[in-house]
């Protein structure tokens, strides 16, 4: 409750700091002069909330970037375990690939407008070519990175290349190909948003552009601050699906709101512990465990498990 209590002071005292400095009307080297107050947006956002278009927009832009999530989500996967585990897949992929990746999807606008006959399919596009390239990559790279001493286990048990792909591949890259979704949601609402304001004719992108070019700054920030909520709650929402997904990961590093235990501090009082014995011919060599006693490696096992 107190690291709730932390963050709800924390959105609020930000707040705070918006609307003193706008009420204000105070023009250091930034004019907050220009800004509308934390009352004009929410005034404008209450007036939003009523009318139909707003759910629109809020419909459109949700649709648009599940789809093209969706989409590059299944082909990120796909391709970076077909790329990781093939040397023929990489040589004729991986140029391509690599040449594609460094292109800003917002960049290929003018691509999905010669490419699609709809605007929504282009959005759609562009949105899935945000996404895929970090899921992509965090695959590849988490693929490679599996111990090949798990898919030799399974070899001699008799298993094939499917059953390797189902119960050592997939598993094992579970956390690196969420940690490409998580990225790859963020960068699809960048995308999604930016080409909304430019082919879109509807959405929250589209909209906010809209309020901009007819000045008005305070619908401008009800859009920012929609966008702002709609991509937390999808990447909330991917980390608590790669989070129920993965619990059998050790999670024994860090626990949320746990503090390490501060050292005992010597008392000046305390006697000095004896000296260990020395080893004496056939006995435990000096400084090595005692015999039936678990050693460090062991003892770290049994905390894992």
């Amino acid at each position: 409750m107190r690291r709730y209590a932390l963050r709800v002071a924390s959105l609020a005292t930000a707040l705070g700091v918006w609307q003193t400095l706008t009420s204000l009307n105070v023009d250091l080297w930034l004019r907050f002069s220009q800004f509308p107050t934390v009352t004009d947006v929410a005034r404008a956002f209450a007036a939003r909330l009523s009318g139909p278009d707003y759910w629109t927009d809020l419909t459109d832009s949700l649709t648009r970037i599940l789809t093209g999530f969706l989409l590059a989500a299944v082909l990120g996967v796909a391709t970076g375990v077909f790329v990781a585990r093939s040397r023929l897949a990489e040589d004729l992929l991986g140029p391509v690939l690599e040449v594609i990746r460094p292109i800003p999807a917002i960049a290929l606008v003018p691509v999905a407008i010669l490419l699609f006959p709809s605007n929504e399919q282009g959005i759609v596009f562009i949105t899935c070519t945000a996404a895929f390239f970090p899921v992509l990559v965090s695959t590849r790279h988490a693929v490679r990175a599996l111990t090949p001493m798990w898919e030799e286990a399974v070899r001699t048990m008799g298993g094939g290349r499917w059953r390797i792909l189902g119960s050592v591949v997939l598993p094992g890259a579970l956390p690196g190909v969420f940690g490409g979704l998580s990225v790859g949601i963020g960068v699809s609402w960048i995308c999604v948003i930016s080409a909304e304001m430019i082919s879109g004719q509807y959405g929250v992108g589209y909209r906010t552009w809209q309020d901009y070019t007819v000045v008005d700054y305070p619908g401008v920030f009800v859009g920012m601050v929609t966008i702002g909520v709609l991509g937390w709650l999808t990447s909330t929402a991917v980390e608590v699906l790669g989070r129920r997904l993965t619990r059998w990961l050790p999670r024994t590093a860090y626990v949320p709101g746990a503090r390490p235990p501060r050292p005992a501090r010597p008392s000046r009082f305390a006697k000095p512990a004896p000296a260990a014995p020395a080893a004496v011919s056939g006995g435990p060599v000096s400084g090595a465990p005692a015999s039936g006693g678990p050693t460090s490696e062991e003892a770290r096992d049994e905390h894992l498990v």
